[in-house]
């Protein structure tokens, strides 16, 4: 049977060129909230000659991700990978119906969400990337030439009700993001281990000009993916969202079997911040998320 892949926010950027770039493999199952959008997607990759399914689903809703889980079960389809790449940047907080912040859901909660409901479905060997941001690591240079301050967790409930750990970024949004990012990368790197028959890693995209830094101000993110990237400290770093594509592509067909690895803008195996390779933060973490989620379902079930 063809393969098949999950791509999360494939309608732009990074998640757009990844869908494309793995339709050339096998069907692609392309997960988002938009409906339109997402058809114009699959039309663009059934001109070409590839095949692709829409589900839709908001990460920052629960309920939602329960139902996409289900009805991507109900497709049939052998799972090679599945893309945690949907995110978001926002410089002012918003809340989602549940009263979480939105960024925290949609970058961790509803992506942990989404892989626990399909690790059950997922065939002996598939692989599941998490697209994570190196923003999260305070020590690495273009955070610290920046002013940024790292993720800023303080437990998974706090982090939902978007409080943070004091001393953080002045950019609004960041400590949000750069939290989000640290939760997903650690989770990562615990459910490697907790899931051996499974390949569970996690990718530093690279700064690229559909970058999110910078949230809803269009200077700002004009600034940081086309300006500062040019610059000396960030050069190193800088990607475009087909260069990202690729990298992740590489990494879904890596036939070694290697598990809980890190990778960086090139591919290659990388070190994010001393707290996300904690195991003792790993376990919490991934503990803390699941006691959270369920406490969430068990409301949701007692509303309805």
């Amino acid at each position: 049977m063809t393969d098949a892949y999950i791509v999360t926010g494939p309608t732009s950027g990074i998640g757009l060129c990844t869908a494309l770039e793995l339709a050339k493999r096998g069907v692609v199952v392309l997960v988002g909230r938009d409906r339109g959008r997402l058809e114009v997607t699959r039309e663009r990759i059934e001109r070409v000659g590839g095949h692709a399914h829409t589900v839709l689903c908001d990460l920052a809703d629960l309920a939602s991700v329960r139902q996409a889980a289900a009805r991507i079960e109900d497709l049939h389809l052998p799972i090679t990978a599945l893309v945690n790449n949907a995110g978001v940047l926002q410089s002012r907080p918003s809340r989602t119906a549940a009263g979480w912040d939105v960024t925290f859901a949609t970058n961790y909660l509803g992506p942990f969400a989404l892989t626990e409901a399909l690790i059950p479905h997922l065939p002996d060997g598939a692989r599941v990337l998490f697209v994570v941001s190196a923003i999260e690591d305070p020590e690495r240079k273009p955070a610290k030439v920046m002013g940024l301050r790292g993720g800023r967790f303080i437990s998974v409930e706090a982090s939902a009700e978007g409080e943070w750990k004091p001393g953080g970024s002045k950019m609004p949004g960041m400590d949000a993001y750069a939290t989000s990012k640290q939760c997903a990368l650690a989770a990562a790197l615990a459910l490697a281990r907790e899931v051996p028959r499974l390949r569970v890693d996690a990718v530093e995209p690279g700064i690229n000009s559909a970058t999110g830094l910078g949230g809803a101000n269009a200077f700002l993110r004009f600034l940081f993916g086309q300006i500062i990237t040019r610059l000396p400290p960030f050069a190193p770093y800088r990607s475009t969202p087909e260069r990202a594509a690729r990298v992740i592509a590489e990494i879904v067909a890596d036939a070694s079997g290697r598990t809980g690895v890190y990778y960086d803008e090139k591919g290659d195996p990388m070190t994010g911040s001393s707290l996300a390779h904690d195991p003792m933060f790993q376990e919490r973490l991934v503990r803390e998320t699941r006691s959270f989620l369920a406490r969430a379902e068990t409301r949701a079930v007692a509303v309805r």
